[in-house]
């Protein structure tokens, strides 16, 4: 018998974007469509593993269905290359060779359904293309980086970036050659098949004003524009409960850093993480340990190697290791701050009410996750979008503080440096203004997904398109 329609979302395998395209399944999910997350079977097994959030049936509920793609290469991150260029090898793969199994699933749904609207990131725009072949399939891209990211593409002399200060790096700078001529011919496949819109994981609260120019910008995904962000659930400080998600949350351990935090004045510690795209050379993994031990901030600091291609779990990096180790001297053992070397509950700890501030690389889910929590940024962008989420969070939304400029990419930060960055978020009247604005940015988005708000009328006119 005849359904009536089905739900396709194909991320991008980076975590960044694995993440934000699970949140929009568990978020269509939970309106009752059925959803179909499709991706490398590795790049499945840790979305899973990693969200939380989120109530367990619910995830149970959405259908995980393995793209295989050809074998490719799955080096080593190199600590030495401020762009994750190890992972170039998957992305090559993945979009060349996901087309044809992804081709056969929306075939078999097709087959059985009265419509199959496709949510592909718009990295997998091939997805768009497999769509359009068939009589009963439709495409929406979904940007996993910021609306205003668009703008200042499209015009980075636009009136909002001159009056803010923003300046807008070209992706040839923020990127290798290599990764560009890959976005450029996903660009390609999304004019060749157009869609019918865009979703956007952002809100009126952070880029109300970016958010009416791009709709006014003619895109390649169709004329429709979907503000539903933050796709994150939204955590309360004790974790216990959310605005979006139900309270029965996945079954897991709890995160011993969590045990941690709870032992913590309020709004006390820093949480320090890069993501996991990027590795910290080892002579910026000892200043950074320098600042930390020298600021007197309570700090959650997460040192991990980047994520492979694979997916394997990496050993740990030694040298990094007593890098930090040498510099913290007793910090651990005094109880002044926890290092972790594996995957730690971001959400979790950006909720926690013992939690000030972030050390950031800026990657778009971080920083709508962190905001969307009421917590400040200091920002320390790596590659790709970062620098414009920095420019944004530090110049426009005024909720975060700069730690190292965009064109010292490629030295080493001193501790001196790093350690005034803190100080100026941390013990400065300045500071003290940046993070009441983020308290209040916090509180503007948590309205914006409640009923009423803005993005909550956007996710329902999306979900109204889909079944219409």
């Amino acid at each position: 018998m005849e359904s009536a329609v089905a739900v396709v979302t194909v991320p991008f395998p980076a975590q960044g974007h694995l993440n934000q395209l699970l949140h929009l399944s568990l978020l269509l999910a939970s309106r009752g469509l059925p959803v179909h997350f499709a991706a490398p079977e590795p790049h499945l097994r840790e979305a899973r593993a990693r969200l939380h959030g989120w109530d367990a049936a619910l995830l149970a509920s959405v259908r995980f269905r393995a793209l295989d793609v050809p074998a490719h290469a799955s080096p080593s991150p190199d600590p030495t290359s401020p762009f994750p260029s190890h992972m170039q090898p998957l992305f090559e793969a993945f979009c060349a060779g996901a087309r044809a199994p992804l081709a056969a699933l929306l075939g078999e749904l097709a087959a059985s359904h009265r419509r199959v609207v496709v949510l592909h990131d718009r990295m997998a725009a091939f997805a768009a293309a497999e769509a359009a072949r068939l009589p009963n399939g439709e495409a929406v891209g979904v940007h996993c980086l910021a609306a205003s990211y668009n703008v200042g593409w499209a015009d980075p002399g636009h009136r909002l970036l001159r009056e803010h200060g923003l300046v807008f790096h070209p992706p040839g700078a923020c990127a290798t050659g290599e990764f560009v001529a890959l976005a450029k011919r996903m660009g390609q496949e999304r004019r060749r098949a157009p869609g019918a819109g865009m979703v956007v994981n952002t809100c009126r609260a952070l880029e109300g004003e970016f958010l009416d120019v791009l709709a006014g910008i003619p895109s390649s995904d169709g004329h429709k524009l979907f503000a539903v962000g933050p796709l994150n659930p939204l955590l309360h400080p004790d974790a216990s409960d959310s605005a979006r998600a139900p309270a029965d949350k996945l079954p897991r351990a709890r995160h011993e850093c969590l045990d941690w935090l709870d032992k913590q004045p309020p709004s006390s510690v820093l949480y320090v993480s890069f993501g996991t795209m990027s590795s910290l050379r080892q002579e910026q993994v000892r200043e950074l340990a320098a600042a930390l031990r020298d600021s007197n901030q309570r700090f959650v600091w997460v040192l991990r190697d980047a994520d492979r291609a694979d997916m394997r779990e990496a050993a740990e990096s030694h040298a990094r290791l007593a890098a930090a180790a040498s510099e913290l001297g007793d910090a651990t053992a005094r109880g002044v701050g926890v290092v972790v070397t594996g995957w730690a509950p971001q959400l979790e700890i950006l909720a926690h009410g013992a939690t000030a501030a972030f050390v950031s690389h800026c990657g778009w889910n971080s920083t709508v996750e962190s905001l969307s929590h009421g917590k400040p940024i200091l920002a320390w962008p790596m590659h790709s979008d970062q620098p414009w989420d920095a420019e944004l969070v530090c110049k426009y939304l005024r909720a975060g503080v700069l730690v190292r400029p965009w064109e010292q990419r490629h030295d080493v930060t001193p501790a001196a440096a790093i350690r005034e960055a803190i100080e100026r978020l941390m013990a400065s009247d300045e500071g003290a203004a940046i993070r009441r604005r983020a308290t209040a940015l916090g509180e503007a988005v948590r309205d914006a997904v409640a009923d009423g708000g803005s993005s909550k009328r956007d996710l329902e006119e999306l979900v109204a398109y889909v079944t219409r």
